[in-house]
């Protein structure tokens, strides 16, 4: 198992995230060693949704809100799904400017269903192949991307997947490129990972 022992990640998340898209991805980094941190627009508590079922989820902990956290202090950022947290956080121009600086870094960014909305906001995408769930196709063309209908995208650094179904490759592409480290604009080819 690939160790992140010293990295630091960043979650950025809000009320409304889908529970699994959350707990899953963070649990996997915990234990292949990462400190993470979820970052919030609020402090407090966020509330999780299942998406699916329509019902709420468990509360999350909020260790820092973005008006005291800086993309300086982190290896990577993960961006959970869910439709009402990446609607409300690309909403947010505190969200947004922390998400483009962070992928403008070259740092390594995972994002996970409707997540890529907070990316299409941030103006990040163009030239770049992603997948999402499929309801976000034409957003993420619209903004100058390439939308792919696979498990797991690697697009230098940027990892993406579909749904709930994807996380185990997902979670493990994550990895391997916090693993990797900061990346350079162009430095390889997009690639693509299936199950």
């Amino acid at each position: 198992m690939t160790d992140l022992s010293g990295k630091r990640v960043a979650i950025l998340a809000t009320d409304m995230v889908e529970e699994v898209e959350l707990a899953q991805p963070r649990q996997a980094l915990i234990d292949a060693g990462a400190n993470v941190e979820l970052l919030s627009l609020k402090d407090g508590q966020i509330q999780s949704f299942h998406d699916l079922e329509m019902s709420f989820g468990q509360k999350f902990d909020v260790e820092q809100t973005l008006d005291s956290a800086s993309g300086d202090d982190y290896d990577a950022l993960f961006l959970p799904g869910g439709v009402g947290n990446p609607d409300r956080l690309r909403m947010d121009q505190r969200a947004v400017g922390f998400v483009r600086d962070f992928v403008e870094s070259g740092k390594p960014v995972g994002v996970i269903c409707h997540g890529p909305w907070t990316l299409v906001e941030a103006g990040v995408l163009s030239g770049r192949t992603i997948t999402s769930w499929p309801s976000l196709h034409t957003d993420i063309e619209n903004a100058g991307g390439s939308w792919v209908d696979q498990q797991v995208v690697v697009d230098n650094g940027l990892v993406s997947s579909r749904k709930p179904d994807d996380i185990p490759a997902f979670n493990e592409k994550l990895i391997e490129e916090i693993s990797e480290g900061q990346h350079t604009a162009g430095a390889a080819p997009s690639r693509t990972a299936t199950a």
